[in-house]
């Protein structure tokens, strides 16, 4: 497939990031709260003038900085193992720059984000996120499974190309002749 094909994945995410965003900051009263599953899983009208669990407020010059910083960054890297990147990397890669781009958009537009999804475990509540931290959150774990993966196959050749070495040696020992 072609790389840029992968670029779908990051318009996909806008797409449903900005249409939910959107539906909930029209439709809900921020606070209001609609049940999904129980007291388990909600659906909240709430605003994050934050990074991620609501750290860094207020910081709106900060992070448009930083987000520029890393969507140029990700488009780069995306760019430049276009070749050699398996499957998994590129979805990764992509999910997260829709998932940033996403929550840019809201703070360069609007010094805040609109998060809705509210999961309570108990009398813990997991702070509340949006779409496009969620596929920020499914990109990094499928990079770190590529990161771990191509370790293991480094180790696999490291081992390998040990194990030939060995063998060339152990070739070139029986070929010489004994004086």
């Amino acid at each position: 497939m072609r790389y840029y094909y992968y670029y779908l994945i990051s318009i996909i995410v806008l797409i449903v990031d900005y249409i939910t965003k959107k539906l909930i900051a029209t439709k809900l009263v921020i606070g209001e709260e609609i049940s999904v599953i129980g007291n388990f899983f909600l659906i909240t009208s709430h605003r994050n003038r934050g990074a991620a669990f609501g750290i860094l407020q207020e910081q709106r010059t900060f992070f448009i900085i930083i987000t520029t910083v890393i969507v140029a960054g990700l488009v780069w890297y995306i760019h430049m193992v276009r070749k050699t990147a398996k499957p998994w990397l590129l979805v990764g890669l992509t999910l997260v720059l829709g998932g940033a781009v996403g929550n840019f958009i809201d703070r360069a537009r609007f010094g805040e984000v609109v998060d809705f999804f509210k999961f309570n475990f108990g009398s813990y509540t997991f702070p509340i996120f949006n779409v496009a931290d969620s596929a920020i959150v499914v990109g990094v774990a499928l990079i770190l499974i590529d990161t771990l993966l191509a370790s293991k196959d480094e180790k696999k050749i490291a081992q390998a190309d040990g194990k030939d070495s060995n063998e060339e040696q152990n070739d070139n020992e029986q070929q010489q002749p004994t004086a």
